[in-house]
């Protein structure tokens, strides 16, 4: 009897527990990236009853139980947040602490501080790779991420230029076509070009570009480039043959900026006209020039695949830095240190640290966040069964104490 009350009580204590960790999974429905823990239950065996071939095993109970996080995926929760992020697959992300000690989380609801330091929700540092002028190199040693917010970009001037442009072969020797394009000179001021193209004969055109005279220091000649265009029978340029740009060269600006000398291409990367000759009504489309003004940032976002891009007033793109993903092959030996971090144990086999969708890392995908994996129906049907255990193993305690009762008052009797 005294075996059967140690053994229910030890059932009564692993069930406890059990309620404990489904209890925790439950609490943590809503945390971002959490993952849930199982129990694993194991029996006792101390005494053997009888000898020889009548023999009898008799258990002491339940062991000590164990706890396994799974590491399955959780749903994705689309939040379009510019600095949310998500691993879909295998991996980690990698933070430090205040004390620097490396630790993983999948919760990628990240922030900046004043100082452009990309952090956790909880203020670890994230870790990745910054970009040097825009180049990411991943085989790189992993550092605190920041992010230069509130700096400018500097103006660009414009050296090409390039517009894909059809010319109405229906129109009537002397038709015109206008097309503005906006360039920029070395200080960011912008200007608008003209592009005047003007029939002069059939396959025939003459074009001038033309700057406006208030843009010119003395307000001089406003023409910067003049020449004819040739068609062929089927619309196609001709002349100016291919690989010969058209120079474009604005002098005296009026803000005292350097001068522009621009080239105009005419044909794209593989020899085909950007300028054609057909019977439909003249236009332009895509107009392409390579300067910029100056600008700030005013956006800074994670991309798919963990690329951090910064997007400045001016229109420009810039990469800032780039997420970097730990591979770990046992992550069941992590430890829950708490903030949705985990922490390598004395078993956590050694990190491989790089960039997402490499070396059996997940994808990141930008603006969405990784839901905690809990399936609360899973957890209620297990609450259930440990809330039975429970009452059968009090059963058995509150059984085992009548029969020492009896026990007791067989001897007094």
């Amino acid at each position: 009897m005294g075996t059967a009350f140690n053994t229910a009580l030890s059932a009564l204590n692993a069930d406890s527990t059990a309620i404990d960790v489904v209890g925790n999974n439950l609490a943590n429905l809503n945390t971002t990236g959490f993952k849930a823990s199982t129990v694993d239950f194991s029996d006792l065996m101390a005494q053997q009853l009888g000898t020889g071939s009548d023999t009898g095993q008799v258990g002491a109970g339940v062991g000590q139980i164990g706890t396994v996080q799974d590491f399955s995926q959780g749903s994705q929760d689309t939040t379009n947040g510019d600095l949310d992020a998500m691993i879909q697959g295998n991996g980690f992300f990698v933070v430090k602490d205040s004390s620097n000690t490396q630790l993983y989380t999948r919760d990628g609801s990240f922030q900046l501080d004043a100082s452009g330091n990309l952090l956790t929700a909880t203020g670890q540092n994230v870790q990745g790779w910054t970009a040097t002028n825009g180049v990411v190199d991943t085989n790189g040693a992993v550092g605190n991420i920041t992010v230069p917010v509130g700096s400018v970009i500097a103006p660009k001037a414009t050296t090409t230029m390039s517009m894909n442009v059809n010319l109405d072969s229906s129109t009537a020797t002397g038709g015109a076509f206008s097309a503005p394009l906006t360039v920029y000179d070395s200080q960011g001021t912008a200007h608008t070009l003209t592009v005047n193209y003007t029939e002069t004969a059939s396959n025939s055109w003459s074009y001038t570009v033309t700057v406006p005279a208030a843009d010119l220091a003395t307000g001089g000649n406003t023409t910067v480039a003049t020449g004819t265009l040739a068609f062929n029978s089927s619309g196609a340029l001709t002349t100016p043959a291919a690989g010969s740009p058209v120079a474009v060269a604005v002098t005296g600006l009026a803000d005292g900026a350097a001068d522009l000398n621009i080239n105009w291409n005419l044909y794209n990367s593989t020899g085909t006209p950007e300028i054609t000759q057909y019977a439909q009504t003249s236009g332009m489309s895509s107009p392409v020039q390579d300067g910029n003004a100056a600008g700030e940032v005013s956006q800074v976002s994670i991309q798919n695949g963990g690329t951090i891009m910064a997007t400045y007033t001016n229109g420009q793109q810039v990469t800032l830095g780039q997420l970097a993903v730990a591979s770990i092959a046992n992550p069941t030996s992590l430890l829950q240190v708490g903030n949705n971090n985990l922490q390598a144990s004395a078993a956590t086999a050694q990190a491989a640290l790089g960039a997402a969708g490499a070396g059996g890392r997940g994808q990141i995908v930008g603006g969405s966040l990784e839901s905690s994996n809990t399936d609360m129906a899973a957890e209620f049907t297990k609450l259930l069964t440990y809330e039975r255990s429970y009452q059968a193993a009090s059963r058995v305690i509150t059984t085992s104490d009548t029969l020492a009762q009896e026990t007791v008052n067989l001897v007094h009797a």
